[in-house]
């Protein structure tokens, strides 16, 4: 064998700390961005005030009982639902997909895996590789750190997919827990071989991971809901316009400004907090274009809604959508992750406009539509005697041309609190 030097040239996606910091800005809600902002200010001499026109007291939900169309469409979805909700976008056997699904499950709710490879497979009758191979699936879905099986890994796991990885910070995950919570660089440089201000930004990236990624995938809980946008109808035409809290403003403090002395001791300090806020308003930028990209693609798919009204909603995919803006699944479920926009039809959240379709003569009708129909017909059926879920799937097929399993006529109607016939009918007797 003769020794060989080969020169490859690739690329690389390497993520730094204002990319990862434009990614979690993404997924903020008007209100949570808001705070985050308010927050840095509270460490930053330069801001001055944050000023977002915020009006919550309107967008106060009237009662908790009470809900709008957007929120009649799905029940919430676990944070094993979500997961297995990704595995579409990853590749691998469809023999193995149970085996997968049973790992999504044995995680505990702050997203750890909870149980060994050996009583895995076991438990699967399968081998001890395809647990392994399943677990690396499972690693690689949304939020990073999913599918660790300690703390140590759930950060490594995150650096990874940050590409801020090297080799010797496992070994100072796995030894040296406390040199990273002290910031001890000295040491740090020392085991690593590295400059002291490499290792700070180590330290730095390790600060950004998530101890608890399971966390991010519960649902929110909101007092408020603050839409971005309002879609409205203007001289025939449907338009978009953001409100101002969808984008704060941030004021610079002009004392601090017009201290560029380079003598001066505290320069440099107040050029790093310059810095700082480029990179927040460039995050901040981001994010809105982003969000206005992905709600007018959706005002493009979704027009026979706006125009006509519920029944007209259209099947329409996370999917779908990224290919036709030419961006990743994850940034759009980012964008639209706890998004709202003001609609003739009230506030919705940007994720109903999403929708899953049943196939028909026709084509595909949204679920959403089905479900319409269904709350007509039980509105308007006989009193005496109310329609069964095989009456309501007769009547979708002869009426609309929308073919669907009388299973799936029950679990709409379970969805829309509906009772079943039987109930329908001791009700109305009494």
């Amino acid at each position: 064998m003769k020794q060989k030097l080969n020169l490859n040239q690739s690329l690389q996606w390497k993520m730094n700390q204002s990319l990862v910091q434009s990614i979690n800005i993404l997924q903020f809600s008007s209100g949570e961005l808001l705070e985050y902002i308010k927050e840095i200010a509270k460490e930053n001499p330069l801001i001055e005030e944050v000023n977002s026109d915020m009006d919550w007291v309107q967008y106060r939900p009237a009662s908790p009982e009470t809900f709008s169309i957007g929120e009649i469409n799905t029940a919430e979805m676990s944070l094993y639902d979500q997961l297995k909700s990704q595995l579409f976008t990853i590749s691998y056997p469809e023999s193995l997909k149970p085996i997968i699904e049973f790992g999504i499950d044995s995680l505990n709710e702050d997203g750890y895996l909870e149980i060994d490879l050996r009583e895995w497979a076991d438990k699967c009758d399968t081998t001890i590789e395809n647990a392994a191979y399943a677990l690396e699936k499972i690693q690689s879905l949304e939020p990073a750190g999913i599918g660790a099986r300690n703390l140590q890994e759930c950060i490594l796991l995150q650096l990874k997919q940050a590409n801020n990885f090297e080799p010797f910070v496992e070994e100072l995950l796995e030894n040296h827990l406390e040199l990273i919570a002290n910031a001890d660089l000295e040491a740090i440089s020392e085991i690593g071989g590295i400059a002291a201000e490499r290792a700070g930004l180590i330290i730095e990236s390790i600060k950004l991971c998530h101890p608890k990624p399971g966390k991010l995938l519960e649902p929110p809980e909101p007092d408020y809901i603050i839409p971005e946008a309002s879609i409205f109808k203007e001289n025939g035409e449907w338009k978009l316009s953001f409100y101002r809290w969808s984008t704060p403003k941030i004021t610079l403090n002009p004392t601090y400004q017009r201290l560029n002395d380079p003598m001066h001791e505290a320069t440099d300090y107040l050029r790093e907090k310059q810095k700082e806020i480029e990179q927040l308003q460039q995050a901040i930028g981001y994010r809105g274009n982003t969000i206005e990209l992905v709600i007018r693609k959706i005002m493009e798919k979704q027009y026979l809604f706006f125009e006509h009204g519920t029944y007209m909603i259209q099947s329409l995919t996370l999917r779908e959508i990224a290919e036709e803006l030419g961006l990743h699944i994850s940034t759009i479920s980012r964008a639209i992750s706890q998004k709202y926009v003001q609609t003739i039809h009230g506030v919705l959240p940007l994720k109903f406009f999403l929708q899953r379709g049943v196939k028909n003569e026709n084509g595909t009708t949204a679920s959403f539509a089905v479900k319409q129909l269904m709350k007509e017909m039980i509105l308007h059926e006989d009193k005496q005697s109310p329609l069964s879920d095989e009456a309501i799937k007769r009547k979708l097929m002869n009426e609309f041309q929308i073919e669907v399993a009388r299973r799936t006529v029950m679990k709409y109607r379970d969805q829309l609190r509906i009772p079943s016939s039987i109930k329908r009918r001791e009700n109305r007797r009494n």
